[in-house]
């Protein structure tokens, strides 16, 4: 059977919004009376050992003259360990490990063919106050400037301070907005000796590097930490947020330890209907949100989760070495056309306060089983040709229509009726059985 996958990159349409950076570990602070608020977000976790390289690329609504966020962070950062990454690899690592629809073509059933064992191929391996008055002022409210940098269009602070009142005064004073609630959330941070990592985006120097959006951070640490603090990014968001964490590790499967991790559903037939991009946009969308209900809302669901040294189906070009070293797989051999030894993970979430108490505490796992939101369409054969063989498939035929909009329906809550309409009046359905039938049956 010829095979064709379709994809769809998922935060175009969960998200609906504008790129931006980093909602999900940090708060927007604004130097404008925008409100700034964040829907959903995407980071890239590098993880070996107790070295993580994390980047970072969100949303956000609001159009500011400036603004900037705060972020915590579990360690000192030196300038070189902060880069300004390509938004286009992130990109590329969404499409490469997104949900996807496969399509089949069934074959004339009167054709008799030898099925042969097919080898599975690998991939191919392919406005500001003089410095020392700013730092007698933060020294008096129990602020350190630990450090300070400009790396390419972003002004970054890297603070640590006593109170969460001191912190929140020198940021008020220093033109930054502070989101109601924030206050408690600050202080747990500071009980646990992190930093926070204060990124200001100079828009002047933005406009004169010639980006259309705002290019994604890059951090690389140590820390025996290995987690994903979302509570500041709960602060300014309305409602739920979605989160995509791509993780890159050597050794298997990544999943929260705090939280349940959970498979999507997945490798269901379903109507052909859906290979319309919109139609898949929308099974998704009401998918998810079923599952995320089914879960009471508090769970982190695997979309992805394979070694990326092949595939099967391959949704996109496979990284190359290159592209994964400059997402901080420093492993990989920049030479090599293709990836190392780099197992990936995605993940999915929608949080809220309600929900996610707690930020993402993640761990490896020596899992390296395979796994890919997959969802097939099958093609109807369409001829007329008789013979026996013809005839039974005819029959299976009407019970295979039936059974995928049922499953359609079960997986987004969606009628029946509606379904098998989309579907369109040329497919047929197996005959519905007389009500006395239903009755009984088992």
């Amino acid at each position: 059977m010829r095979r064709i996958v379709f994809t769809i990159a998922l935060l175009s349409f969960v998200a609906g919004s504008t790129p931006a950076i980093f909602g999900f570990c940090g708060f927007y602070v604004s130097k404008a009376d925008t409100r700034l608020f964040n829907k959903a977000s995407q980071v890239v976790l590098v993880r070996d050992g107790d070295r993580t390289v994390m980047t970072m690329a969100n949303d956000y609504e609001g159009e500011p003259k400036e603004f900037a966020v705060v972020i915590p962070v579990p360690t000192m950062l030196k300038r070189e360990q902060i880069h300004v990454g390509d938004k286009a690899l992130v990109d590329h690592l969404d499409a490469y490990s997104a949900p996807r629809l496969v399509e089949y073509f069934d074959q004339n059933p009167c054709e008799r063919r030898e099925i042969l064992p097919m080898m599975r191929a690998a991939a191919p391996l392919t406005e500001s106050i003089s410095q020392d008055a700013a730092g007698a002022r933060a020294k008096a409210l129990g602020v350190i400037i630990e450090a300070k940098y400009t790396v390419g269009e972003y002004d970054i602070l890297i603070l640590s301070a006593q109170q969460s009142s001191g912190l929140e005064t020198w940021l008020g004073e220093n033109g930054y907005r502070i989101p109601a609630g924030a206050t408690p959330v600050i202080a747990s941070y500071l009980k646990q000796n992190m930093r926070f990592f204060v990124a200001k985006v100079n828009v002047a120097e933005h406009a004169r590097l010639g980006f259309t959006y705002l290019r994604p951070l890059q951090v690389a640490y140590e820390s025996p930490k290995f987690m994903l603090p979302i509570r500041l990014g709960m602060v300014n968001a309305k409602g739920t947020q979605d989160l995509f964490v791509f993780a890159l590790t050597r050794n298997g499967r990544v999943e929260t330890t705090n939280y349940r991790t959970v498979k999507l559903p997945s490798d269901m037939d379903l109507p052909v209907y859906l290979k319309q991009s919109n139609e898949f946009s929308a099974f998704y969308k009401a998918m998810f949100t079923r599952q995320v209900e089914s879960q009471n809302g508090n769970a982190v669901f695997t979309e992805y989760a394979w070694d990326m040294r092949w595939c099967d189906p391959c949704a996109a070009d496979p990284l190359t070495g290159d592209e994964l070293r400059r997402l901080g797989v420093f492993w990989a051999d920049r030479d090599n056309q293709g990836p190392a030894n780099v197992f990936l993970t995605r993940l999915h979430v929608r949080y809220d306060n309600a929900h996610f108490p707690e930020d993402l505490v993640f761990q490896e796992t020596a899992d390296r089983s395979n796994f890919q939101g997959r969802y097939v369409l099958r093609h109807a054969w369409t001829g007329s040709d008789i013979c026996a063989q013809a005839s039974g498939y005819r029959v299976k035929l009407s019970a295979r229509h039936q059974g995928e909009a049922e499953e359609l329906a079960r997986l987004t809550g969606w009628t029946v009726a509606d379904i098998r309409r989309k579907m369109g009046p040329e497919v047929a359905f197996a005959a519905e059985p007389a009500w006395w039938e239903r009755i009984w049956k088992k």
